[in-house]
């Protein structure tokens, strides 16, 4: 990979100020450890914070609705999430990077300088399944314009929502609610969710 002269990536050797952000007293205990051990990194408050670490939980339902709250921050952020269908919804409200609980190590301090940078940054097991590597990438096929309804649906989408949960938030029945998720990614030419919510963000679809 070159680099563009004009990006302003800052020296790996600078300390980066850093905000953690959990609702767990000993996950914050573990990984304030595993930051000191990443590299010349310093936690400070969110006022004076370069980049935020945020930890999305290790519960279902309620990681999306934490990665959610992602739209409040001030900082780029890296979100920590454990399972790689919580991608989506973590890009969808604003992190700048993703990576995997169980890789938050050595490569964080890498992570943390490129976003800082004004990089964006998803862990390597993560990124491999936007796009599955055994599929060649073709163009992205348009087969018309997503209805009121789909739009909606495909919003609900990027917040990581089943069928069922998209079919109460809309008031409508399970059966519709997957009617109108396969058109989305009929629409979209996504064979998965998660290729759906990417092209949507990608055509500036959803709303941040």
């Amino acid at each position: 990979m070159t680099r563009n002269p004009n990006l302003p990536i800052q020296s790996t050797a600078d300390p980066i100020r850093v905000s953690l952000v959990t609702r767990d007293p000993l996950l914050r205990t573990g990984i304030t450890s595993l930051l000191a051990q990443a590299g010349p990194i310093d936690v400070v408050d969110d006022g004076t914070a370069e980049v935020a670490l945020w930890d999305a939980g290790t519960g279902g339902d309620g990681a999306v609705d934490k990665l959610g709250e992602l739209r409040t921050a001030t900082v780029p952020t890296v979100a920590i999430v454990t399972d790689s269908t919580h991608v989506a919804a973590a890009l969808a409200a604003g992190a700048r990077g993703v990576v995997l609980r169980d890789a938050v190590g050595p490569g964080l301090h890498a992570a943390l300088t490129a976003v800082r940078s004004g990089l964006t940054v998803i862990d390597t097991a993560l990124a491999a399944g936007l796009v599955p590597a055994q599929v060649p990438m073709k163009p992205a096929k348009s087969h018309g314009e997503l209805t009121e309804r789909e739009s909606q649906v495909v919003q609900l989408l990027s917040e990581g929502l089943s069928n069922k949960l998209i079919a109460d938030r809309l008031g409508i029945s399970d059966h519709t609610a997957k009617f109108h998720v396969n058109g989305v990614m009929v629409k979209l030419g996504a064979s998965t969710r998660t290729e759906a919510v990417v092209e949507a963000m990608r055509r500036g679809l959803i709303r941040l």
